[in-house]
């Protein structure tokens, strides 16, 4: 048991020390560094085994360039609808050492329980099955991300890389097919500067035992109250500075 609870802990520290950081210090990320990281990616979990991922390490500064540009014009237009969402700084994905855009191939919902007859049901059951796509590369690019921070690397999960148009600019730089979606992009690299805890939860606001606790539903006006007064707080800032 011992031991076990070593490995834990051995564990919970880089868990701990994957932290987000949007500026890099220059440096050159070993090409088996990359090789490393995405090893513990192919190892994750998916629905049916399916493994509907593939990862594309980019190196090439004009490449890196014109992703970063896409985030930053995509950070503008959110600007100019006044959509109040504290976007961040996205001119560290330009200099980010290490660089790699993850792949989805969401075919795959075909792998899992669906009927193909257009019904209704059939609908219900290919939401699910997006669901179940989505876990699977998720935790396949989580897996990434501890095994970056294990090699002591901040990280940067880009999210934002959804709409079309940025879609329709990459996919081209990078030869991925019109059947592909590009889903997420990580960025890695050693820190420009130190690296800094954000807000969680507490582990009794996040468990429930047998059934769900009541105390812990939010309704609809609560989650409005918190985007208006929380949100801005939290997304960034270092949780020891949180009021």
């Amino acid at each position: 048991m011992a031991g076990e609870l070593a490995r834990y802990q051995s564990f919970m520290d880089v868990v701990r020390h994957r932290m987000t950081n949007r500026a890099f210090a220059s440096s050159e990320i070993p090409r088996d560094h990359f090789e490393l990281i995405l090893e513990a990616a192919r190892h994750a979990p998916s629905g049916a085994n399916a493994q509907p991922w593939h990862y594309v390490v980019v190196t090439d500064p004009a490449v890196k360039r014109v992703i970063g540009q896409a985030f930053v014009d995509e950070q503008q237009r959110r600007a100019r609808l006044h959509m109040g969402f504290p976007t961040p700084n996205y001119h560290g994905v330009t200099t980010a050492p290490g660089l790699i855009v993850i792949v989805a191939d969401f075919r795959f919902i075909r792998a899992f329980p669906v009927l193909n007859d257009d019904s209704e049901l059939d609908r219900l059951y290919k939401k699910n099955a997006e669901r179940i796509l989505l876990q699977s590369v998720a935790a396949s690019t989580m897996c990434a991300h501890l095994a970056a921070a294990a090699l002591g690397y901040a990280v940067w999960w880009i999210t934002a890389i959804g709409q079309e148009e940025i879609q329709q600019r990459i996919k081209p730089l990078l030869g991925v097919p019109d059947e592909l979606a590009i889903i997420d992009v990580m960025c890695f690299g050693p820190p420009l500067k130190p690296s800094y805890k954000r807000w969680k939860k507490r582990l009794d606001q996040i468990m429930s035992w047998d059934r769900f606790a009541p105390e812990h539903f939010m309704t609809d006006a609560d989650i409005d109250e918190w985007i208006k007064t929380t949100r801005h707080k939290v997304m960034y800032r270092d949780e020891s500075k949180i009021d």
